[in-house]
């Protein structure tokens, strides 16, 4: 076996001239490599064996017998004799060699390896250092300038660590809008640094010039929503009572208002108002009004139990109904020519307006005032609540004039207070929303379908009317102390939209525009605000005219 170290060659056998010099010179290499002084030439040395020399510079894969006494005699270094010794490559390892005769080692073998034949190399081998060497497989991580965000690092790096250390009391509207935020600018990423290229930038597989016809919809802009009232009209002797109800929009763009005994009548399209008629103070005051669907016909309800229709138009009374209740009707709601009444004995009457014995249905369920009364849009199901803190649910079908056999669909006791408000939804024909007094506050929801309760939101103050936006998934609803305010909720989240004050005292109704953009509220302030809360209505775009068909102005034969 063979070894070089700078211009000295090593063998397996020494001649006496080779061996003196390169025992010298190697001790010097191994004393500076071990940090210690070489004994002086006088002293008397101790003999290095070929076995020595072939461990300690040639690393070779001899299998002589080695005397493992003179290696740590001679080197200290007995860590160097392995148990089983393994066979290796020829420069492969060099274990005792300082950095200067490790590089003379790697250059000469360089030079000759280069001169030589060229070896042959598995392919499994070299396909390991191809992809070593390539960028895109290394073993560390290194960040790609390129591709990193440095605006976006410097801002998390200083800022962004500011809120989490101090958070800020804010308001849930406002932490909504901030987590909207930080998604619409991509702020919710966690790393800084980036370790692959940025994806190419798609080739569009469409002209520019026939893009425009594939572009989806474009997305609708805010709704600017104002906050305070467009227009604010007095209504004097307002009486403020919340079993009551006194203001109606009537699909002929009139409302109507009760003031004490008089009714008056504000029309929406020149802003005139009419008196309508007044009535004396032994049955007054007024307790509740309500248009008719066509909007001409209007029913009032009184203090004595009667209840009064007349026609707006020609400015009189058609009829009264008596024998339905027993003191004041506060709550009435059409359905087609059936007009619904509940009053003060919790009884709720349907009344066919064409014929002379009025009275229809009957029903039964409610132990103290009915306050709210609702139709559903099909007709088919009434809602009413009542101060008996009680909601139910009533079928048509299963109506009757014997009270006897009058049965709820269902009877609802979540709330804790008196039900006043309640809201059909007109996107979903069986879902519900009702509305408790001071005791409850709450705001819930209920699939009529099935009598269940699918959310409830505590709003902190008594709810005193509700209102669904026709154009959007919103609900407004009106409330009493402590900020008398209206508030617009957006449907299912129930995030707070817009919070409307100018009132003073609680807002006890409300009323939408046939158009659904206006809302008309009247609190116990004595003043009738109008909101501009729902936006402005949609242009319906006109249908396609159909072709006509061929010969359509003569007659058929049959």
């Amino acid at each position: 076996m063979k070894g070089t170290i700078g211009s000295v060659t090593f063998g397996d056998e020494f001649d006496a001239r080779q061996r003196t010099t390169a025992s010298a010179a190697t001790e010097d290499r191994i004393c500076n490599f071990r940090g210690t002084q070489r004994p002086p030439m006088s002293e008397k040395r101790p003999k290095m064996t070929s076995d020595c020399w072939s461990l300690c510079y040639c690393g070779g894969s001899r299998k002589s017998k080695l005397k493992k006494k003179e290696v740590k005699s001679l080197l200290g270094l007995g860590g160097l004799y392995k148990k089983k010794k393994k066979s290796m490559e020829k420069r492969s390892h060099i274990e005792c060699a300082s950095e200067k005769d490790l590089s003379l080692v790697m250059d000469a073998g360089t030079m000759n390896s280069s001169t030589g034949k060229t070896q042959s190399r598995c392919p499994l081998q070299e396909q390991l250092l191809q992809r070593r060497n390539s960028r895109e497989n290394l073993d560390r991580f290194i960040p790609n300038r390129s591709a990193m965000d440095f605006d976006y690092a410097h801002y998390m790096l200083t800022e962004g660590r500011k809120g989490k250390e101090n958070p800020a009391v804010s308001s849930p509207s406002r932490e909504a809008y901030r987590k909207h935020l930080a998604e619409t600018f991509n702020m919710n990423r966690t790393r800084i640094l980036a370790f692959k290229n940025k994806p190419p930038t798609p080739v569009d597989s469409i002209p520019h010039e026939f893009a425009a016809v594939h572009q989806s919809k474009p997305t609708k802009p805010r709704r600017y929503i104002p906050q305070t009232s467009e227009r604010t009209l007095d209504a004097p002797d307002l009486v403020d009572d919340y079993y009551l109800n006194l203001l109606d929009w009537g699909s002929s763009n009139v409302l109507s208002i009760a003031l004490g005994n008089t009714v008056y009548l504000w029309d929406a399209t020149d802003g005139a108002t009419s008196e309508l008629f007044t009535i004396d103070d032994e049955n007054g005051p007024v307790t509740s009004v309500k248009w008719a669907p066509d909007g001409r016909h209007i029913a009032i309800g009184l203090n004595n139990s009667d209840v009064q229709l007349w026609d707006s138009t020609a400015n009189r009374q058609l009829r009264t109904l008596r024998g339905c209740h027993l003191s004041r009707v506060g709550s009435l709601d059409w359905n087609n020519h059936i007009l619904t009444t509940g009053g003060l004995d919790g009884k709720i009457i349907n009344n066919d307006v064409r014929v002379r014995a009025h009275i229809v249905d009957t029903y039964r369920g409610h132990h103290q005032e009915v306050c709210g009364l609702k139709w559903s849009a099909s007709g088919q199901q009434l809602a009413s609540g009542g101060n008996d803190n009680l909601l139910h649910i009533w079928d048509r079908s299963t109506a009757s004039s014997n009270s006897a056999t009058t049965q709820w669909l269902y009877r609802l006791e979540d709330h804790r207070a008196a039900v006043k408000a309640l809201a059909w939804c007109p996107f979903q024909g069986n879902l519900l929303a009702s509305g408790g007094g001071g005791g409850d506050k709450c705001i819930k929801f209920w699939n009529t379908h099935t009598g269940a309760c699918l959310n409830s939101v505590d709003t902190g103050s008594q709810v005193c009317s509700l209102l669904w936006n026709k154009n959007e998934r919103e609900l407004l609803s009106s409330h009493g102390f402590t900020q008398n305010q209206l508030t617009l909720w957006k449907y299912p989240s129930m995030v707070k939209i817009a919070e409307l004050t100018g009132h003073t005292s609680r807002v006890l109704f409300m009323s939408q525009s046939p158009d659904g953009c206006t809302v008309a509220s009247a609190a116990g302030d004595e003043t009738l605000r109008f909101w501009n809360v729902f936006g402005t209505p949609e242009v319906a775009k006109p249908a396609p005219k159909a072709n006509p068909e061929p010969f359509a102005h003569l007659n058929r034969i049959r």
